[in-house]
């Protein structure tokens, strides 16, 4: 490797310093290099990606590490590297220019911009040849024909401009359960009943959807649904996306039957599908779910957990220049370590001479439960899952002398509160001390840590020292799990954190043109356009759980503005949640609360604790819980010495009940009217 190095050797960010040594003349992106641009009347490159991208690398290594490249882009561009992680306002912007541009998007993203910063071409990865060639054509265009990049640019601003546009809905119609069920049958043509997920590969786990449905099974009966949810979640936890010797997901299969991964760790799919299975144990009790949480949980604590009680961002796919390579086996290997044992294991995890996978490798998936096993081999259960434990230990203890893939140590913001709201549900669904001391842990860890003195937070942590201002989602999922972890508490420190930063909020991300939320502060400088961010993807927008977030601390802090505003957020998007359910499924989920209403639960006098962990493992996502200790609107005047359940309607409440089992009856009686 070269000792010569750019200007993104002092960047912080992994992604960043993989570039640092390329002979490419890197910047990252600043006013150093918008600037040159400018001044000297050159085209930017503009390649965006992150540490665990497999794609990334490839072509890091096939394209920017080449001399011929660098001298070309270095002679007539300015090259600018982004970690989209670390600027998802950057990302965003630019991949709308590709989904409006090619009609498809991924990473590496590739832009070329005018020395203004207006974007002209987007694609992804390029081969060596095809990028030399894509870049003497567009640089030949600039240099003998201008007016037509420029028209093209405006062209693809004025697109960008227009591209989910939400305006002020001021109707006052009401959410109806007709609509509701119209936007799921639809739904439902585009999810795999017998594999689970949507239809087709690449297979995508979809939390965001999962939550929705489970919510809703919690209050309507829609078993063809609830099969959908048990089959994604079984063969999710079956499939080769499920590590099942160190825990935690993959970020995606390349099939259709959850079988190959695409081998990156990503902490934000950990924490959300350690919410969804928690979630769904509390409602089916299936003790598969149990275990994906706890292997789950054992692998965010162990590999990617700081000293200090924060979480890293991300596991790479590669190691040693090879995907997957720390997590495949050939037969061989598995028969040397585990001698009489390799048979019975081979069969259980589909492990053949061949490979069921590249080059006579194997990963690691089952087709059937354990149980199905035992039943079929005449066995006991017990013995066989101890056998195959102790064999996972083995290959474990050996994987783990393997070259590590490598470890994305940011911290980032946002990532860290869905990996805290994910340790409160398992909490709430397992009762495991631990799971809520590390939440509270997390939190502490992250008030101390990303706060600016001006009530901003920051977007990403590197050691001790923040950069890059916050943005929508990092504030939103942070109010989000602060409001969950009060739930489990009743430190009302964690709700009047969440309600501080909910006006921090209001007061620099809120568009009064049509009620919904900037992802970038006000305060920060515009790029192209100041974008909202609105459809629910793999994580869900931060618009829509801002909306939740309001809709919820306006029940504890009796804010009938907040209620209202909440509302409105959501009739801006009726049309689209209806026209495209699917996109909209964390929007749904408040949909459910306006439709279905919700209930406000406080506890008073007695043993609070013990009642409240009782309560808990009952799933019930339509009930919010307050202890009358807090000093917050929702408990006034709701104080008892005996132990004692409000349970209240926008503040309005039925004759107190003094037991768990009747406070667990009156909330299922109000399902049931609120079925009707």
């Amino acid at each position: 490797m070269s000792n010569r190095t750019n200007a993104l050797i002092n960047e912080k960010s992994p992604y960043l310093l993989m570039h640092a040594q390329n002979p490419v003349n890197w910047y990252p992106w600043d006013t150093e290099a918008l600037n040159k641009a400018k001044n000297e009347n050159k085209l930017m490159v503009i390649s965006i990606g992150y540490a665990a991208c497999h794609w990334c690398h490839v072509m890091e290594k096939e394209s920017f590490s080449d001399v011929d490249v660098a001298a070309l882009m270095n002679q007539d561009f300015v090259s600018i590297k982004i970690d989209r992680e670390e600027r998802p306002d950057l990302d965003q912007v630019f991949m709308d220019v590709a989904h409006l541009t090619t009609g498809k998007g991924g990473w590496p993203l590739n832009i070329i911009t005018l020395p203004d910063g207006t974007p002209v071409f987007a694609g992804t990865y390029f081969q060596k040849r095809q990028w030399i060639n894509l870049l003497n054509e567009i640089n030949q265009i600039f240099n003998n024909q201008p007016e037509r990049l420029v028209d093209l640019g405006k062209q693809i601003k004025d697109g960008i401009e227009r591209m989910d546009f939400v305006g002020l809905v001021k109707d006052s119609a009401l959410f109806t359960e007709d609509s509701l069920q119209e936007a799921i049958t639809s739904w439902k043509d585009n999810l795999d009943m017998v594999w689970g997920g949507n239809i087709g590969a690449p297979k995508f786990p979809m939390p965001v959807e999962f939550n929705f449905f489970l919510s809703y099974l919690s209050n309507t009966e829609d078993e063809t649904l609830l099969n959908y949810v048990n089959t994604s979640l079984t063969r999710m936890a079956f499939g080769g996306i499920f590590d099942h010797l160190g825990g935690g997901f993959a970020r995606y299969s390349v099939d259709e039957f959850w079988k190959v991964p695409h081998f990156e760790k990503m902490l934000y799919d950990q924490g959300q599908l350690i919410e969804v299975y928690s979630k769904a144990y509390r409602l089916t009790k299936n003790p598969l779910y149990k275990k994906v949480v706890e292997e789950t949980i054992a692998f965010i604590t162990r590999e990617l957990k700081t000293p200090e009680g924060g979480f890293y961002s991300a596991k790479d796919a590669d190691s040693e220049g090879e995907e997957g390579k720390y997590y495949v086996w050939t037969k061989s290997e598995i028969e040397a370590l585990l001698g009489d044992e390799a048979s019975l294991f081979c069969e259980v995890f589909n492990i053949s001479e061949s490979g069921n996978w590249e080059q006579g490798k194997n990963v690691l998936f089952q087709t059937q439960c354990i149980q199905e096993f035992a039943d079929r081999l005449n066995v006991d259960f017990d013995e066989l899952n101890s056998k195959l434990n102790k064999s996972k230990q083995i290959l474990y203890k050996q994987r783990i002398t393997r070259t590590y893939p490598l470890l994305d140590d940011k911290i980032l913001t946002s990532w860290n509160a869905i990996a805290i709201k994910g340790l409160v549900q398992a909490y709430k669904a397992l009762g495991n001390e631990a799971y809520l001391n590390q939440a509270i842990e997390s939190s502490e860890f992250i008030k101390a840590k990303v706060f600016q003195d001006n009530g901003a937070l920051w977007r990403s942590l590197k050691g001790d020292k923040g950069s890059i201002n916050a943005f929508l989602d990092d504030y939103a999922m942070l109010i989000d799990a602060w409001i969950d972890l009060y739930q489990v508490t009743f430190d009302e420190q964690w709700i009047l954190l969440a309600n501080n930063l909910l006006e921090y909020v209001r007061a620099h991300f809120f568009n009064e043109d049509n009620q919904l939320f900037y992802y970038a502060s006000v305060l920060d400088e515009p790029l192209l356009v100041r974008k909202s961010e609105i459809s629910d993807n793999v994580i869900p927008a931060s618009n829509s759980v801002m909306a939740i977030n309001i809709y919820r601390l306006s029940k504890y802090f009796l804010h009938k503005e907040g209620y209202h505003t909440s509302l409105q957020m959501l009739k801006n998007l009726s049309g689209k949640i209806d026209e495209h359910g699917k996109y909209y499924a964390n929007w749904q989920r408040l949909k459910l609360f306006f439709i279905y209403g919700t209930n406000e639960l406080v506890i008073s006098g007695g043993d609070i604790k013990k009642a409240h962990n009782e309560l808990i493992t009952d799933f019930n996502p339509f009930v919010f819980l307050a202890s009358a200790d807090s000093n917050l609107p929702i408990t006034e005047g709701k104080n008892s010495k005996d132990l004692t359940f409000y349970i209240c309607n926008d503040n309005a409440c039925g004759a107190p009940v003094h037991t768990v089992e009747d406070a667990l009856l009156t909330l299922k009686h109000n399902n049931n009217v609120r079925n009707r």
